[in-house]
Order: structure tokens, then sequence, then C-alpha cells
């Protein structure tokens, strides 16, 4: 199929974007990488009237340590995270999840950022960004604000992100001392949507007692889930 007709606009600064979207507010989409978006234009899943295109805006595809974090900008490929070395000592956890997501051909193309605002709750990015506590800076036609992971996913396919609004930048901080982590996932074959996964990650104190424990599934409900201990009584 082809997607049904609408206008292009091509921004060369994030005010500048971020203007289109408040001026076709509910009418407009980001496009980033297309990875997530193209197909459901084509498919006539979602038919805005207008696409916004972050690729000419200078000075967002950047991924870099900044304080021991792992700080992303919005046009930043997934193949360049996975190329960033430092990203496998400061959080190894986001390093092993990506080569689970999609194939490198997909890698090349897609934004860490796009994948995170696109919100698919069979996706890698989302549920490593819970457990890590990522925190997510967005700019608007009111400024910037920034969102925890945990506050980020409302339900499937949806964020807290307005439709004037953009994700300009996801920091992941880096993993403590002593934390052992895992990812793993189920899907037909690798590169597949996953049918199910789990991202965990285990912190223990100086005397080798656990101190913080993390488990957050993805693609068993709308969003991932960091499921709760029973309460006891």
């Amino acid at each position: 199929m082809k997607p049904a007709p609408f206008d292009y606009a091509a921004p060369t600064s994030l005010d500048e974007a971020v203007e289109l979207l408040a001026a076709n507010e509910g009418e407009s989409k980001v496009l980033a990488g297309g990875q997530s978006l193209m197909p459901l234009l084509n498919m006539r899943l979602a038919r805005p009237g207008l696409l916004v295109d972050l690729a000419r805006i200078p000075g967002l595809d950047y991924v870099r340590e900044e304080n021991g974090a792992v700080v992303i900008g919005a046009m930043a490929r997934q193949r360049a995270l996975e190329r960033f070395a430092p990203a496998a000592t400061l959080a190894p956890l986001l390093a092993a999840s990506l080569e689970h997501v999609a194939h490198p051909q997909n890698r090349n193309q897609g934004t860490v950022c796009g994948s995170l605002a696109h919100a698919d709750p069979a996706a890698e990015l989302p549920a490593v960004a819970l457990t890590l506590d990522a925190t997510f800076r967005v700019v608007g036609p009111n400024g910037s604000r920034e969102v925890a992971a945990k506050d980020f996913f409302v339900t499937y396919l949806t964020t807290v992100l307005e439709s004037s609004e953009i994700l300009a930048e996801v920091r992941f901080p880096a993993q403590a001392p002593r934390t052992g982590w895992a990812f793993d996932e189920v899907a037909r074959r690798h590169g597949d949507f996953a049918m199910c996964g789990v991202s965990t990650t285990v912190t223990l104190d100086a005397s080798g007692a656990c101190r913080d424990a993390r488990v957050v599934l993805f693609g068993v409900g709308a969003t991932p889930i960091a499921p709760r201990a029973p309460s006891r009584r």
C-alpha cells in the first residue's frame, strides 16, 4: 500500500519544528529514522496531514558521555549507540540489548529516541529505559521539561508527549558498581518482534547483600511492566 497524501516540512531548528507541530496540532507527525512510522503510513494506520522531518536540524545526532551517563540526541541512530564503546562499560545492559533490536539494516536508520517515542510494547529500548531509570528531555512550545522513564509510557503506542512536543534527548545513567544484569527475549526469529522479553539488574552492597533488584517485562502488556513483589502481611 501507499500512504495517504500528506504535506512535508524539513525545519532547520528545533524551535521551527515545534512551531510547525503546534500550528498543525493533532494533524502532524515527527519523522526521525522512520523505521516505525513508515510502515504505519504505508498501511494507512497513521494519516497525518504533515510530516515534520528532523533530519536537517544540526546537532541532534550525538551519542556522548556526560557525568557518567550515556546521553543520546533525537537523531542518533541505534547503530551509532551500538558502536559507542563507553556504553558497554557505563550501561552494559543498554549495550547488550541493541543486538536484539531488529536487524543491522534497521539499526542503521532507526533512531534511539524514535523507538522510545513510538512506545511499541514489544520494543527493547523502552524496557531498558525503565530498568535503568532513564530521563527524557522533551521540547515543546512551553520550553523544555524532563520526564522520568517510569512516567513516560502511558499505553500501547502512547506516551506523555503532547502532539506539539519532541523527544529531544534521552539520558541513561551509568549502572551502579557491583551490578549484574541480564537481557533476553523470545521471538520467532532473531530480529523479529519479541513475543515476550525481560530486562533485569541486581545490585549488591559492599557486604554482598542485595541492595536493589529490578525486573522489567516487555511484549506482555500495553507498556513495559515492572512487576511489584506482593506485599507481606
